[in-house]
């Protein structure tokens, strides 16, 4: 019996230790022990390489506007571990999060007695979720974003009424595969037999695939610049703007405060879904909840300023496809500023195409490490760089305190990005 909440989040992490095993078959078993809570969900289930959370965050906001109340479950979390499990954006309370683990905890230790094996700490908190939203606290809609690929995450037992997938990059792919077609594969196994599928995938072969899957399983299509399309797109200060066409209504000046064209396109994901819902899936939603769901979005972490003056910029571009718009929205938005870059990243990730795009815009680069088991160290990644305008510094708080020494003038920027795990932890000393 777990009394307080700080045994509880350390029972859960303390399940680290059984690293990652794709595979629904746990899953199935404990869900089967705790009544199948999963059944009794109205299920989003979005997946892809990058997008998923904002994608996540406009359509919640859109759904909320329209008066909807509506779960999320998300991964990585970035200022609380409850965050992974909220409602209506805020995350459930520690009393809540006590009592999950309590109630699942039997049902974690039985699987053990099992040739199964033992339930990883993300099939735990995907177990948590489900019970939540199925037994606890019933919502009108629950967004599940996918852990890693689709296929065999922890989160594809559950029969949704619609499915999202935002792109395909190379990420995991020591996981997913080597190719597009191989990750393709892999998130296309969230489709489930004649529930709509919504994508922005761009790649031709991944069109293809996702065509034949959808296909076989007799699966409506929704596929960004085929079914719905971005008609204008224009620059703010403080965002984008841009309209769209879908089959069933056209959206004219529609405006967001993430800053990237990359963007856009979770959000026209965002709208996509949501007129679909309104015609499909019992949500009554008005062009101004769509409007108004896009401009109150926010999601931290993702190309947030956390300084006015002098301007500094976080973001979690944890991989190749992150930084590659990164480097586009910066363009797009600070082409004038001297942007020095701090930046930290996991053993798992392509790290050297990573600094060779960063350095396309960066006026000096400092690379630093932080207190995770896979992070790279400074040193390691600094040898992976070319040029004189680099350093390493190990300690990213020293490496924060250099970087703002270098912000001298209005036209420089202080740029830290990389792995969310680094983010997060460089986001406590703003807020």
């Amino acid at each position: 019996m777990m009394e307080t909440y700080n045994q509880a989040l350390n029972w859960i992490r303390n399940r680290l230790r059984f690293g990652i095993k794709p595979g629904l078959e746990r899953m199935a078993w404990m869900l089967e022990q705790l009544g199948n809570p999963h059944d009794e969900i109205k299920a989003i289930h979005v997946a892809g390489t990058n997008g998923k959370g904002s994608t996540v965050c406009y359509l919640r906001n859109i759904l909320q506007q329209a008066g909807n109340n509506v779960g999320t479950f998300t991964s990585p979390y970035i200022e609380t571990f409850n965050e992974r499990i909220s409602v209506n954006g805020r995350p459930i309370c520690d009393e809540e999060m006590a009592e999950l683990v309590n109630t699942i905890k039997p049902v974690v230790e039985g699987l053990e007695e099992t040739d199964l094996g033992e339930a990883t700490e993300f099939e735990v908190i995907t177990i948590m979720a489900f019970y939540y939203f199925g037994k606890m606290n019933k919502q009108d809609f629950v967004i599940f974003e996918t852990g890693l690929g689709g296929r065999l995450d922890s989160t594809n037992v559950v029969q949704p009424i619609l499915t999202i997938i935002t792109n395909i990059g190379f990420d995991h792919m020591h996981i997913l595969g080597e190719t597009v077609e191989e990750i393709t594969e892999e998130k296309a196994g969230i489709i489930k037999p004649g529930i709509p599928l919504i994508s922005a995938v761009e790649q031709k072969e991944a069109r293809e695939i996702l065509t034949e899957r959808t296909n076989e399983k007799q699966s409506p299509f929704y596929l960004l610049e085929k079914e719905f399309h971005i008609t204008s797109y224009e620059t703010l200060e403080t965002g984008e703007k841009f309209s769209m066409e879908t089959p069933a209504a056209s959206f004219h000046d529609l405006r967001i405060t993430m800053m990237g064209y990359h963007q856009v396109k979770n959000a026209s994901l965002a709208v996509m879904a949501a007129v679909y819902l309104k015609n499909h899936g019992g949500a009554a939603i008005e062009e101004r909840h769509i409007q108004e769901g896009l401009v109150v979005a926010k999601w931290i972490g993702r190309f947030e300023k956390v300084s006015e003056h002098p301007t500094i910029i976080i973001d979690g571009a944890h991989n190749f496809q992150g930084i590659e718009s990164l480097v586009s929205t910066l363009r797009l938005h600070y082409e004038d500023k001297n942007i020095h870059v701090i930046f930290s990243c996991l053993k798992d990730k392509d790290a050297k195409d990573m600094i060779e795009k960063l350095q396309e815009v960066a006026a000096s680069i400092t690379f630093t490490s932080f207190d995770f088991p896979r992070a790279y160290e400074a040193k390691d990644l600094h040898e992976m760089a070319q040029g004189d305008n680099t350093s390493a510094e190990e300690d990213w708080y020293t490496a924060l305190r250099e970087g703002k020494e270098k912000l001298k003038t209005e036209k420089d920027l202080l740029m830290v990005t990389g792995s969310l795990y680094f983010i997060s932890e460089v986001r406590k000393a703003f807020v």
